[in-house]
């Protein structure tokens, strides 16, 4: 078996005269890089991944930051490009899932835990600069010193970047393209938390909701009875009775309709539990001026409200108004006022977490792609912030016909959040990025898979939005090619 050494002599020879200035792994550790310090360099040491260089370094931008992260660089077979993975929740920790998907694809890739360990977010409390840190600091700070350790080490820059996340990946993703248009040249958005504020204050309107009194609280085992309302009165409403709503915003089902006759049952929501139920299904709004603060969940992500509406608030949201908003470890989420609350939470926040600003022109004109997905089942980010967000794009910069060429959003019928769910939650948005950016191709539509037993027993055509996949009438309805992407 060729060892490491040799092996890496052999890929420099391989690639030419272009990288003859390239570094050996081991030599990273005297690489010099702003505010930052390599703490080891070697061999990567994973069974299932291929050879790699696993570079793991310290970033400290301010006087209280502590930012780790990890560069993998593939040994051979390198593809010249660069993929940063994004995280979740209040990240905390390197994404190496993420991190070996990219490997294995022959990329160069980096994650970081923006700046904190732990997936809570006590790390805020009274420390401003590890709140910038985990909002968009670290990110941008990987990127640079990872672009700097792809060149030490191959002795060329990478050919193209990119970025993949979802979720709170997804919400880097945009600050990402909002405030460096220049770091990336493809984009991917899933299941944004573009307004971080927005969706804690729906998870504390959630949480006051099922938690009014002890009626009003919904066991998991009688969403199946919700769910099953809500298939039964608007399943058929796309022309495909499947099991999945197309647009559930068409839907208006009311919980009512499985509202128990009798005494409580097992079978049925009480009273209490149907105002509860109408309340998730209603978008947070100022109670003074009716102000939309974040849309609703919609109908059919049922099978998933334990992240929102079990026995505990959100902890993101919660943790959130404790150590942000109120710095209060023992703020109670039940006096969150709707009003005056939310308004501190706007002001505190200011643009810091939130990736609101539509303004995507700098990063359109540098060339840049955006790709940006979420589930119409979402249970944890309402996936009406993704169109809301989308549209203020559109607004901001001329209508779809100026944006289409750089930006395209997919809602994903029955999905949930990130995956899962009855929907066709199995696509590769990598390889769609990829043709759009290296191509020319825009995506017209990205075909998606469901699994069933390890076995795919539906596809489906993504289509991006406002189109949604329309049977043509014949044939199959768990086979995409009997499906068309147009406008409603």
């Amino acid at each position: 078996m060729m060892n490491f050494a040799l092996l890496r002599g052999f890929v420099l020879f391989a690639l030419g005269p272009a990288i003859a200035a390239a570094g050996s792994c081991e030599s990273l550790t005297s690489l010099s890089l702003p505010n930052a310090t390599i703490t080891s360099a070697g061999a990567g040491r994973a069974s299932d991944l291929p050879a790699f260089c696993r570079v793991a370094l310290t970033i400290k931008p301010s006087s209280d930051s502590d930012i780790q992260v990890e560069v993998w660089l593939p040994s051979s077979g390198w593809n010249q490009k660069y993929e940063a993975v994004g995280n979740g929740g209040w990240a905390g920790s390197i994404n190496y899932a993420a991190m070996s998907e990219a490997l294995l694809q022959g990329y160069a890739t980096s994650s970081t835990d923006t700046g904190h360990s732990g997936a809570g977010g006590n790390f805020a409390f009274h420390h401003p600069e590890k709140v910038i840190d985990y909002a968009y600091r670290s990110e941008h700070e990987m990127v640079l010193k990872a672009k700097a350790i792809i060149q030490a080490f191959y002795g060329n820059a990478p050919r193209l970047s990119y970025w993949n996340g979802c979720s709170s990946g997804g919400k880097q993703a945009l600050n990402e393209a909002q405030r460096y248009p220049g770091d990336f040249d493809g984009i991917i958005a899933g299941a944004p938390a573009v307004n971080w504020t927005g969706r804690s204050v729906q998870s504390m309107w959630i949480a006051q909701a099922v938690h009014k009194d002890e009626a009003s609280y919904i066991p998991p085992a009688k969403y199946p009875v919700i769910h099953k309302g809500v298939l039964e009165a608007c399943d058929a409403l796309d022309g495909v009775k499947d099991g999945v709503l197309e647009d559930p915003r068409l839907c208006k089902f009311d919980p009512k309709a499985v509202e128990c006759k009798g005494g409580d049952a097992s079978s049925c929501l009480s009273t209490p539990q149907v105002e509860a139920a109408r309340k998730i299904y209603t978008p947070v709004v100022n109670p003074r001026t009716r102000r939309l603060i974040f849309p609703a969940q919609e109908r059919g992500s049922e099978m998933g409200w334990q992240n929102l509406a079990g026995p505990q608030p959100f902890g993101i949201g919660n943790d959130y108004f404790k150590y942000v908003v109120f710095e209060d470890p023992n703020w109670d989420y039940k006096t969150l006022n709707f009003d005056s609350d939310v308004a501190r939470a706007e002001k505190v926040d200011n643009g810091t977490i939130n990736a609101l600003n539509p303004n995507l022109q700098p990063y359109f004109q540098h060339g840049g792609k955006l790709l940006q997905y979420h589930g119409w089942g979402d249970q944890q980010i309402s996936p009406g912030s993704s169109v809301l967000y989308y549209n203020s794009v559109l607004e901001a910069l001329g209508g779809a016909s100026k944006v289409n060429g750089s930006y395209r959003l997919f809602m994903v019928p029955g999905m949930g959040h990130c995956r899962g769910g009855d929907g066709t939650d199995t696509f590769d948005a990598m390889k769609a990025l990829e043709q759009w950016v290296e191509q020319g191709k825009a995506p017209e539509k990205i075909i998606a898979s469901r699994l069933r037993n390890g076995a795919v027993d539906r596809t489906r055509p993504l289509c991006p939005y406002p189109q949604v996949a329309s049977y043509k009438g014949s044939g199959s309805t768990d086979e995409a090619a009997n499906f068309v992407c147009k406008v409603p």
